[in-house]
């Protein structure tokens, strides 16, 4: 198998249970997996030696929550989420992901995850619940495409929305399915891309979109089928919804989540802001997890998520860039950044802040352990060669290097990278894809969103 072997590392900081960090060393790699870190390493014949020389190496980070077909609807100023309430900007932006088509949401894909791969991630987790007369069941397929071309890891979770606006919910009709055809299609993608195994590229989650917009048997359904065929279940949850669930059914949204089963080590919600302490203190006890979206959060003016005490109660906290709508980018380096500096503005009111290394532990070990993925999510050896270089030679990087750990959070290193290698796989270098003309992939981009945009004009 090709090896690859990193020299002479300025620092390699690991993430691992015992947060190593390695100093002037270096890193080689066989085929998908790490196989040895250490200083004064060998390769066997034919190696590719890549000088580390300034470069500090990083864990790829693994995005734990995002929609990625919309990426087209971004910088519009017709959906200016900060002036808007929730349910305003939900109508408004339905109205345009109701007619969407699969070509969209491949291009919108391909936009998201190069932005991704550039800003070191290798792993990301999707909630793909947009599906319309135009795409039919195609986006999770379209998705896999466009990953496979890149070369990033995908979990694709496949959403769905089935309760009409009529019944209460934001959802237009168009956007609506039944709860058959959603479980239809999700055994199907189950089948054909689910991979459970060791390095495994694709993966698929059962993920209704969201409790306020789905009957309870579409969750009840997709919680048997989920544990029936060993797959994760993720949904969005705390997130303004509790008046609307509380009307409904009289019982704030993680009750009603427990009542018909959807809590567990196996399940994960996004964002929760809108859960009091006792709910985070027995999601803890309940082993379930959260995807923090700290840009989406700050962007919509909503209250931040208290990572100290939730890190002090046991529950497990991984990032998320969120959809493009409420997070016009798909950076997830800036999420540490962003996070970290969003935590330290309200220290002093919660006795204190987590240290910035918090959130990158958050964006790399966090999200795997949440994906349910042991063989990432830190560098060690037997895990998968998942990493990102980032280049610390600079004038403007003088002073840095003596935190590696800390650096991107506190210094805000949240540019481009320079590598970006999944299993193994250098999918990043030199400020250009590997492996895609990435021009012809952008020109083609930019032409279907403004036909796209153009169609929903004429509505």
């Amino acid at each position: 198998m090709e090896q690859i072997l990193i020299k002479h590392a300025q620092a390699i900081v690991t993430c691992d249970e015992e947060n190593h960090v390695y100093h002037n060393c270096d890193l080689l790699v066989q085929g998908p997996e790490i196989l040895q870190i250490g200083q004064g390493l060998k390769g066997a014949d034919g190696c590719r030696v890549i000088d580390g020389t300034g470069k500090i190496v990083y864990p790829g980070l693994v995005n734990t929550h995002h929609h990625l077909f919309q990426s087209f609807v971004r910088n519009l100023k017709s959906i200016d989420c900060p002036n808007m309430t929730l349910m305003e900007w939900l109508d408004k932006i339905y109205q345009v992901f109701d007619h969407l088509d699969d070509e969209a949401v491949y291009y919108a894909s391909l936009t998201a995850m190069a932005d991704l791969i550039k800003h070191g991630c290798t792993t990301a987790f999707d909630l793909q619940y947009c599906y319309t007369p135009y795409t039919g069941t195609a986006p999770i397929d379209r998705q896999m495409e466009a990953a496979a071309a890149l070369g990033i890891r995908l979990h694709a979770g496949r959403g769905t929305n089935t309760l009409p606006k009529s019944k209460g919910s934001t959802i237009p009709d168009g956007m609506c399915e039944t709860t058959e055809v959603f479980l239809q299609d999700s055994l199907r993608l189950i089948r054909t891309y689910h991979d459970p195994g060791k390095f495994s590229m694709r993966q698929i989650v059962l993920a209704p979109c969201q409790p306020i917009n789905c009957y309870e048997e579409t969750f009840v359904e997709a919680l048997k089928l989920a544990r029936s065929e060993g797959v994760r279940l993720h949904t969005h949850l705390g997130e303004g919804e509790t008046e609307v669930m509380v009307a409904r059914t009289g019982m704030r949204t993680l009750d009603w989540c427990e009542k018909i089963g959807f809590v567990g080590e196996d399940v994960w919600f996004a964002h929760c802001w809108d859960l009091n302490d006792q709910e985070f203190q027995r999601m803890a006890r309940l082993g379930c997890g959260i995807a923090h979206c700290p840009e989406a959060a700050m962007l919509g003016g909503f209250p931040i998520l208290p990572l100290k005490r939730l890190k002090e109660w046991g529950v497990t906290v991984g990032l998320g860039c969120d959809g493009s709508s409420t997070n016009d980018g798909s950076n997830l380096l800036s999420c540490i950044r962003i996070g970290y500096l969003l935590q330290a503005h309200h220290s002093k009111a919660r006795g204190g802040c987590v240290a910035a290394y918090d959130l990158l532990k958050a964006a790399t070990a966090n999200g795997a352990r949440l994906l349910g993925r042991s063989d990432i999510g830190s560098l060690e050896p037997g895990k998968a060669a998942d990493l990102f270089l980032l280049d610390i030679s600079g004038l403007e990087m003088v002073g840095t290097s003596h935190d590696p750990q800390n650096l991107i959070g506190r210094v805000g290193a949240t540019d481009h990278v320079w590598m970006t290698m999944v299993n193994g796989r250098v999918v990043y270098e030199n400020g250009r894809l590997a492996g895609v003309d990435e021009t012809a992939l952008a020109e083609q981009g930019n032409r279907l969103c403004r036909a796209l945009l153009e169609r929903i004009r004429a509505f």
